[in-house]
């Protein structure tokens, strides 16, 4: 577990941030300028906090009280950045090995770097480059890892290339991660805990399913960002038409590709603007998708969008509609409604392990 509370003074920006961060990937999601680099090099210790504390399980980094401040090199932390920072005249296996070999052979087999460790840095796409980056960090026995918008100058291949790894690190290796991003694709696929900062201060944090479902998590993401996740099982491979049945606990929906043997685990994000509700159950309709579900909760925007939060069994959804619909449909909390979403509408991006 990482806890973190700080305040810093950084010219006319003040940062104060608390946040607790249980095992798995907690995302710190922002956008530019709203203090999410700062903590990260607060947690590393390029940065000494003005007061708080910051602790990583029952090792405290930083205590203001307590006069303690650890410099970076006894903090243990991997550190990963959007530039992948390899030693140009090194291969792979000596770049890997530079910070240490600790569990070697798992990190090289968990990242897929075993057919790479005679090439050096100059032969590696940018999505292999940024996963020896993060074989190094690992191989450095760190007690925790930071990556700092570690995908931001990829293009949409290298990043659907490297994704599965860090999905992997998530699931199979026992080492927490604050992960750094403004992509909500990509804090929905990976981020198990979401921490949600905005002008130097926490707006939301917890499970990334229940603060992205929240009606009032639009404004902070973007209507056009905003959208739920939920985490749902292959139930049936139509491959006939080239469709998947996946179900959860709302009930099933079908969308393209093939998603994974039968039982697998998938995790998919539904945007809000393309979740379409109705009071009676529609007949007739091209779309493949209708859930049952109940209206949770009801917020007017600042423009003319009114987010619908909703539950479909124990999961929650999230819909942007106009204000007109919402007022001639009357909706209310309670409501029972249909939402309506196309196969469509939850492209590669927002899918994943």
């Amino acid at each position: 577990m990482i806890s973190v509370d700080i305040q810093k003074r950084l010219g006319d920006f003040q940062l104060d941030v608390q946040f607790i961060a249980p095992k798995g990937v907690t995302a710190i999601f922002g956008r530019s300028g709203s203090g999410k680099t700062s903590v990260v090099k607060a947690v590393a210790g390029l940065l000494r906090p003005d007061a708080g504390r910051i602790a990583v399980g029952d090792t405290v980094l930083f205590d203001s009280t307590a006069k303690t401040h650890l410099t970076p090199q006894k903090r243990r932390i991997g550190c990963v950045f959007q530039d992948a920072r390899l030693f140009p005249h090194m291969t792979v296996m000596r770049n890997l090995s530079y910070g240490g070999t600790h569990d070697a052979e798992r990190v090289i087999d968990v990242l897929g770097l075993s057919h790479l460790l005679d090439r050096m840095p100059g032969a590696l796409s940018g999505g292999e480059r940024q996963r020896v980056a993060l074989g190094r960090a690992l191989m450095y026995d760190p007690q925790l890892l930071l990556m700092d918008e570690p995908l931001a100058a990829l293009d949409a291949p290298r990043k659907a290339e490297i994704l599965p790894f860090i999905e992997r690190l998530r699931d199979q290796v026992e080492v927490p991660m604050l992960y750094v991003s403004h992509d909500v694709s990509e804090v929905a696929r990976l981020a198990t805990t979401l921490v949600v900062i905005e002008d130097g201060r926490v707006t939301a944090s917890g499970p990334v399913g229940k603060v992205l479902s929240q009606p009032e998590t639009v404004s902070l993401v973007g209507v056009r960002a905003a959208g739920a996740v939920i985490t749902t099982k292959v139930a049936g491979r139509l491959l006939d038409d080239g469709l998947t049945e996946l179900a959860f606990s709302g009930g099933r929906l079908v969308l393209p590709g093939d998603l994974g043997a039968l039982g697998q685990t998938v995790r998919i994000r539904i945007p809000a603007q393309d979740v379409i509700l109705a009071k009676q159950a529609p007949r007739g309709l091209s779309a493949l998708n209708i859930l049952p579900a109940i209206i949770t909760q009801v917020e007017q925007g600042r423009g003319p969008g009114v987010a619908v939060g909703l539950k479909a069994g124990d999961d929650h959804l999230l819909a942007r509609v106009t204000r007109r619909s919402a007022l001639r449909m009357e909706l209310a909390v309670g409501q029972k409604v249909y939402a309506i979403i196309k196969a469509t509408a939850v492209g590669p991006e927002d899918i994943g392990g």
